[in-house]
């Protein structure tokens, strides 16, 4: 399946979508959301929507915790495709594995869907085209997952991807060994899964971690150990892999947008 057929007015199977967006942004130093801080002048989590809406999928859910209600409303207010739109609630953040999973009941299912693509929303330089690309390979590839990945020449803060004969695995940063904080491929935390194989693993997930929460990338290890193929996607541009978790990335995202701009 080509990049190409999962544009609007193709017909293929529907694709859903799970925005986490729940964060309080602690290290942000501010009383505003962290999904909500603007880059290049519109909220961060209206620019991974927009990323979306290039996907056209069929149902998105957004989880929202804190500042839960300032953050629907702004999400209704700017977003591109608002009627296709469903919030969850995430009351506790326990980690990104608790918030897919919060998002997967609030999806139901789905119209149909026969995959799921699960982000952050605070990757505020994500493109389309790669988020298109990143459902193609996943279903080329008959895999139970694919990820965005990119190299990076300081990934200081990053997950690592590491490669071994067990597959594919993600070390967050504060996990990692003196080897792994090594690698300079890191995970972008965007991810498509076939739909049914992320219902099974998730609950398998466990809070065995330095920060003792669920984390989504623990489900690609599980996949992977179980035997399941998972694909990897490396971004063209790195900049599409920035998070924001404080107010150096934030100034660092506005600069790569600006760039971008200019080009």
């Amino acid at each position: 399946m080509s990049p190409d057929s999962m544009k609007p007015g193709v017909t293929t199977p529907p694709c859903a979508a799970i925005v986490l967006a729940a964060g309080a942004g602690t290290r942000m130093d501010s009383d505003l959301p962290k999904p909500l801080h603007p880059v290049g002048g519109r909220a961060m989590v209206l620019r991974v929507l927009d990323a979306l809406a290039g996907v056209d999928a069929a149902s998105v859910v957004v989880v929202v915790g804190h500042g839960a209600d300032r953050v629907r409303d702004e999400v209704l207010a700017g977003a591109p495709q608002p009627k296709r739109l469903t919030f969850a609630d995430q009351p506790r953040q326990l980690g990104t594995g608790d918030a897919a999973r919060v998002g997967l009941d609030a999806l139901g299912e789905a119209a149909g869907a026969s995959d799921v693509l699960v982000l952050a929303g605070d990757t505020p330089l994500l493109r389309s085209e790669s988020l298109i690309e990143l459902v193609a390979v996943r279903r080329r590839d008959g895999s139970a997952a694919s990820l965005l990945t990119a190299r990076l020449d300081d990934p200081t803060g990053y997950g690592r991807v590491v490669r071994s004969d067990d597959g594919i695995a993600i070390v967050e940063q504060r996990d990692a060994s003196q080897a792994e904080a090594q690698i300079n491929e890191i995970n972008a935390g965007v991810y498509c899964f076939d739909l049914a194989q992320l219902r099974r693993v998730l609950p398998q997930v466990r809070r065995a971690n330095a920060a003792g929460e669920y984390y989504l990338t623990d489900a690609i290890g599980l996949l992977g150990r179980s035997g399941q193929d998972i694909s990897v996607v490396a971004l063209n541009d790195p900049a599409e892999a920035m998070g924001v978790n404080d107010a150096a990335q934030l100034a660092a995202c506005e600069e790569a947008l600006a760039e971008r701009q200019l080009r």
